[in-house]
């Protein structure tokens, strides 16, 4: 059996619930990874029997289902360190308030995973935030000790977080990502080692935000191979003329004299049929989901071919060898 095509919906947070499931199940999505800050409300899910009903006749009514909670702009809020664009993640009456949009945060990451147990979703994606994403480049010095001191904090903040998710059945993926605790190979490493190679807590496997600081997405696929719980189908075109660097020199996304954008997949850089082989050999078999961002296209063209292209490279392992007949008998 083939892996679902699902998209997340947080990019189409301008439309409203039921036009984003129309949308895609027109196109031919099978499934969503529904952002939780913009198309479902999970308090209403636990406590309002009218809405739950509600939200899983328009699942049905489009034939979707939804494979995932997305819980990026929340975790994001829990362990990072505040500063006003951390502001537009959280209710605009705790703006200015750093505590209080972590407090508020580490309650609704909760909220998350008991909603997810009640819809049957067992997987929510996300970010974790960073308290010393700001120390990335080493000067002024930063010691070692200042950084087992953050890795620390975000296990500190994270755990209760994760033992409600244990209590639900749920399990927490996060997307290694600048800004994230775990934002390259090794502090992904770090991340695991520091919560004691805890299962609650695995990948949402993304290959663009890898490529562009030069680390393999199929050999991070591989040797992190057992913490694949979500995959982003996510592309990235890398443009290093000369002058455009990786760091993006505060050139906002899509503009061309970026060392990198994010695009429509299969318009950069991404090696996916390498992605699917490496998914393949691991056994894995969740859902594909589309992340679409491409500042240069217009975003309809982009998640119809999104979904041709995912659906074609959606191969399945071979279940003979290939030489297996070259043979005498």
């Amino acid at each position: 059996m083939k892996r679902p095509i699902t998209i997340i919906t947080g990019q189409f947070g301008d439309l409203p619930f039921e036009e984003v499931c129309q949308l895609m199940s027109s196109v031919g999505y099978e499934g969503l990874e529904v952002a939780c800050h913009a198309h479902v409300d999970v308090h209403k899910i636990l406590e309002d029997d009218e809405y739950f009903n509600w939200f899983n006749s328009i699942l049905d009514k489009y034939g979707l289902k939804v494979w995932a909670l997305s819980a990026h702009l929340i975790g994001q809020c829990v362990g990072d360190r505040w500063d006003k664009r951390l502001d537009n993640f959280a209710p605009s009456e705790l703006a200015g308030k750093p505590e209080e949009i972590r407090a508020w945060a580490i309650e609704e990451m909760k909220v998350i995973a008991r909603a997810a147990q009640k819809l049957g979703v067992k997987i929510v994606t996300g970010f974790t935030g960073s308290p010393i994403w700001y120390y990335w480049y080493s000067f002024p010095q930063t010691t070692q000790e200042m950084v087992e001191e953050g890795f620390q904090k975000i296990k500190e903040l994270w755990t209760p977080i994760f033992d409600v998710f244990d209590e639900c059945g749920v399990r927490f993926a996060l997307e290694v990502h600048p800004s994230e605790i775990a934002f390259d190979y090794y502090t992904t490493q770090k991340l695991f080692q520091v919560f004691e190679h805890r299962p609650t807590l695995g990948l949402n496997f993304d290959p663009s935000h890898l490529l562009w600081q030069g680390v393999n997405p199929n050999i991070f696929l591989r040797d992190f191979s057992d913490r694949i719980y979500h995959v982003h189908l996510k592309d990235i075109k890398m443009s290093l003329d000369g002058r455009g660097g990786i760091l993006g020199s505060h050139i906002e996304f899509g503009d061309t004299r970026r060392g990198w954008n994010f695009v429509s997949l299969g318009h950069g850089d991404v090696d996916f049929d390498g992605i699917i082989r490496e998914l393949n050999q691991m056994g894995y078999k969740g859902p594909l989901s589309v992340e679409w961002e491409d500042s240069g296209m217009d975003r309809l063209t982009g998640i119809k071919e999104s979904y041709e292209l995912a659906s074609r490279i959606n191969f399945e392992p071979s279940d003979i060898s290939f030489d297996s007949a070259l043979k005498v008998e």
